[in-house]
């Protein structure tokens, strides 16, 4: 019986979906699993070739382009299995990706989701991503990028794990709900995640676990027009969305702080107000029958994981600046 059921998410992804397929068939040791794409309305034959050449692949073919979040849930909801491994279309995976990320989570009862070891794909010796941190200032940031790999190569805890290369417990989500589609995409991993853990899940980095990234193969780039306003409506609803009031007016000086560092950040490249504009709709949308209907209300039996999570935002503050 399959123990893991490996969902990834595909746009327009015919440049990179032979190549991830491929490594994934190759994985050595692994527990049983099997693979599901879910194709979001491409238009460059990236269907057609997975259905020509990998037969043995489930592919759920969405009319339109949904978003990431409404790809892996469609994912995750048919994934009849204990785990679901999420990975970009845009990866190479080690031989071992499956059994390091499986093995990881087994071993810890109390754990969410655990991340892989993402590498840079034209400079392999980087990290592109172990794992995510998410700190007072309101920024979340992806731990180690362009750093030597060989400095990442100890299992650690982490704030949330980044949906390009992860593994999740699937009765989590049956408890907590899937990723929230109002994100669309970028950072609603780190929502599911800071979910899990006022549920008291925790989230974990596995570098026995590793993938070669390209990055930002749908967007386009690092940082276009698209992203930064999208990126930046989402920051603000992460936090409407799960800090309680008084969490986030005491946290308010470093969030003012923070946003004003990053708005300065975007103006250097030209696209200040694109930010501005990306943090109103933010606001609108927390304050939003919809965004208010997915806020996570307060709960007492929580307490000790908020406060947990508070230490959390503090101390990542700090490991941003020692970019640890």
């Amino acid at each position: 019986m399959e123990q893991v059921t490996v969902v990834i998410p595909n746009y327009n992804g015919i440049r990179f979906i032979r190549e991830c397929l491929e490594s994934l068939l190759r994985q050595k040791e692994a527990p049983a699993y099997k693979i599901l794409v879910v194709d979001n309305g491409s238009e460059d034959g990236s269907p057609e070739l997975i259905e020509g050449e990998f037969p043995q692949v489930a592919l759920i073919r969405l009319g339109t382009n949904t978003g990431f979040c409404h790809g892996v849930n469609a994912g995750i909801e048919v994934a009849d299995t204990p785990y679901v491994l999420l990975l970009n279309n845009d990866t190479k995976s080690h031989d071992h990706l499956v059994r390091g990320l499986y093995d990881a989570i087994e071993a810890r009862p109390d754990a969410f989701s655990v991340s892989a070891r993402m590498l840079m794909w034209d400079r392999p010796e980087l990290v592109d991503d172990a794992g995510d941190r998410y700190c007072v200032l309101g920024w979340a940031y992806s731990r180690g990028k362009g750093r030597p790999a060989s400095l990442y190569d100890r299992p650690a805890e982490i704030f949330s794990a980044c949906g390009g290369a992860a593994i999740y417990r699937k009765s989590v989500f049956e408890e907590i709900g899937l990723f929230d589609e109002a994100h669309f995409a970028y950072l609603e991993d780190l929502d599911v995640g800071y979910r899990a853990r006022i549920h008291g899940y925790r989230s974990f980095y596995e570098p026995s676990a590793q993938v070669v990234h390209y990055g930002s193969a749908s967007s386009g780039s690092r940082y276009n027009e698209w992203k930064t306003e999208l990126a930046a409506a989402n920051s603000v609803y992460v936090i409407a969305k799960n800090m309680p009031l008084l969490q986030w007016i005491w946290n308010l000086p470093f969030l003012l702080a923070g946003f004003t560092v990053k708005f300065l950040f975007f103006c250097r490249k030209g696209m200040g107000r694109l930010y501005l504009k990306g943090l109103w709709k933010g606001l609108k949308k927390s304050v939003s029958k919809s965004g208010k209907s997915r806020k996570v209300r307060f709960q007492g039996r929580h307490l000790g994981s908020y406060l947990a999570i508070q230490c959390q935002l503090y101390v990542n503050a700090v490991r941003i600046l020692k970019k640890s």
